[in-house]
């Protein structure tokens, strides 16, 4: 259920003449000509919100207005209200006017109060075509045959659309024959030509509706939550480096935030901002009790599916499964196996493996890879010969370098986890693309003990960043992620310096958000969540993410004979 509380009944004088809509906690909108015996000496003018049952009215006045002439056709009938004080209710969400029609007609509700109706009633119309009339008004036509007419009462309602709830316009006049059903509309951005604050409330129209529902809807919990936080420092966190620093005064409070990314910033850049501002809310949502259990380290039980280069000929894969449960490795099987047949080979020896599980336990599949395969998708592969689920849809699942597997590399990781352990999350470095920062330098810092994940902007493949990926191995980074598509502008090349058009910083971007939020240790469960998600929405973010997650602890076999006594002397 979309929530209609901001829908308001105006009153002159104890009678109803028309609807209005709340768009800050002690502004209302309607039209001039509903309140054009309420201003100056006349009979005082009243507010009811009919959608909060037993909220009395509020007085209010008018303190703006478009400069409507008292005709009909006349241009700027729009009146602003001011409350006598704010009210608790969320104001209405407003949208861009190119959000009410689309290739096909968009669905718009009328919330207005008619003669016999002071509860309110309801009127389904559309938008009969993106043209302006004389620069001022949207034509209305109904939904459907024998619908509400926009009869009196209907003045001022604003029209929203029905399946996000965001208001589009507002109702200025019906047709004025009884049996014809349309009627006109003032849209968002022509109100704002006439009261310049409403401005800073119609977001850009860069921003996709999913995306701004999904921000009010965080900040909305919030805000009933009482969840305390600085604004300033959220914004400034979320903001890219082309993104407007926050205003001199800062912000009220986390609405006003949201609104000002929203509806002052544009651009594709833009539509990063929000989701990582987004992401932020999301994060000052989990609940406090949660953070020590996040601190430790899930109680994994992997399957460890070993690849290599065979060395008869590409077309043919060293390929070994074990599994680790209870403090042991279980070998499964290991073959040489033909490419073709590698994905089948792989499927049935990962169900194999699970017997050896101890019922109920964190399983996680880990692939190790020759260096030269760690691009391989092998989260997209099919989880069963007759479920193409992909694996990294079903099961958290990351890839490891085969060649980290050294007694010594093992050690130096093992302690690198046991410091991240005690962090509720760890800071991304950002490898961006052109390969601008020097590899050395990126050693020395992925060896600091506050260094966390290496994220990189293009593939492992890229000449230009291919040294910062292999000094990310050999520092070693205990995480490294990437994007398989690349950054999508020359591949990283010179050419590409981390503009705002490039894929790869949109990445980073999205990815620095999601993991500031999230413990080192259970990034392989939230990353199977976010592939799940990335599955079902085309274009997706993370579709194409890859997780290189080596922590040693897991994988120990604490059964295994001293490496002096591997074999038996009488073998």
């Amino acid at each position: 259920m979309i929530s209609a509380e901001w829908h308001a009944r105006i009153a002159c004088a104890g009678r109803v003449t028309g609807a209005g809509f709340l768009v800050t906690p002690d502004k209302v909108l309607t039209c001039a000509h509903v309140v054009q015996d309420g201003g100056g000496t006349a009979p005082p003018l009243t507010v009811t919100f009919t959608e909060r049952p037993g909220f009395p009215p509020v007085a209010a006045r008018v303190v703006a207005h478009g400069g409507w002439g008292g005709g009909p056709v006349d241009a700027g009938d729009l009146a602003v209200l001011e409350l006598e004080r704010p009210v608790p209710i969320a104001p209405a969400a407003l949208a861009p006017a190119d959000a009410a029609y689309g290739p096909a007609p968009r669905k718009l509700v009328v919330y207005g109060f008619p003669a016999g109706f002071d509860e309110g009633t309801l009127a389904e119309y559309r938008v009969t075509a993106p043209q302006l009339i004389s620069q001022e008004w949207l034509q209305l036509e109904a939904w459907q045959p024998g619908g509400q007419p926009l009869a009196p009462g209907f003045s001022g309602a604003a029209v929203r659309l029905v399946d996000t709830g965001e208001v589009v316009g507002m109702v200025t006049a019906a047709a004025s024959a009884r049996d014809v059903r349309n009627g006109r509309m003032m849209p968002t951005h022509v109100m704002a030509r006439y009261w310049p604050d409403l401005r800073s409330l119609v977001p850009a129209p860069d921003h996709r509706a999913a995306d701004r529902a999904r921000l009010r809807e965080l900040v909305e919990r919030a805000a009933r939550a009482g969840v305390e936080c600085s604004p300033v420092g959220l914004y400034t966190a979320a903001a890219g480096p082309f993104d407007p620093p926050p205003p001199p005064e800062g912000f009220d409070s986390l609405w006003s935030a949201a609104l000002f990314v929203l509806c002052e910033l544009d651009g594709p850049g833009a539509v990063a901002t929000v989701n990582r501002f987004a992401d932020l809310v999301a994060g000052l949502l989990r609940p406090p009790a949660a953070e020590p259990a996040a601190a430790a380290a899930p109680d994994w039980s992997p399957i460890l599916v070993e690849l290599a280069h065979s060395g008869a000929g590409d077309g043919l894969v060293r390929a070994e499964v074990s599994a680790f449960s209870g403090g042991r490795r279980h070998p499964v099987d290991s073959d040489t196996v033909p490419l073709g047949r590698l994905r089948a080979w792989v499927q049935e020896r990962i169900e194999t493996a699970f017997r050896y599980l101890t019922p109920g336990a964190d399983e996680l599949i880990a692939f190790s890879l020759p260096r030269d395969w760690l691009d391989w998708p092998v989260d997209r592969w099919a989880s069963a010969p007759d479920d193409d689920t992909p694996l990294g849809c079903l099961y958290p699942l990351v890839v490891t370098d085969h060649a980290r597997r050294k007694a010594s590399t093992r050690h130096v990781l093992t302690r690198a986890w046991k410091r991240l352990d005690s962090r509720p999350s760890a800071p991304l470095h950002r490898v961006e693309c052109g390969g601008l920062e020097d590899p050395g330098r990126l050693r020395r810092r992925l060896r600091q003990a506050d260094a966390g994940l290496a994220g990189f902007a293009t593939a492992p493949a890229a000449a230009l960043t291919r040294p910062h990926f292999d000094t990310s191995l050999t520092a070693p980074a205990p995480v490294m992620v990437w994007s398989r598509a690349g950054c999508g502008a020359g591949d990283g090349g010179a050419d590409c310096t981390g503009a705002e058009r490039c894929a790869g910083k949109a990445f980073l971007d999205r990815l620095d958000a999601w993991a500031r939020v999230v413990p080192p240790a259970e990034l392989p469960r939230h990353l199977l969540e976010l592939r799940e998600e990335a599955d079902t929405e085309e274009g997706h973010w993370a579709r194409d993410i890859q997780l290189l997650w080596d922590d040693p602890r897991p994988f120990t076999d604490a059964h295994a004979a001293a490496p002096g006594h591997a074999r038996s002397p009488v073998a």
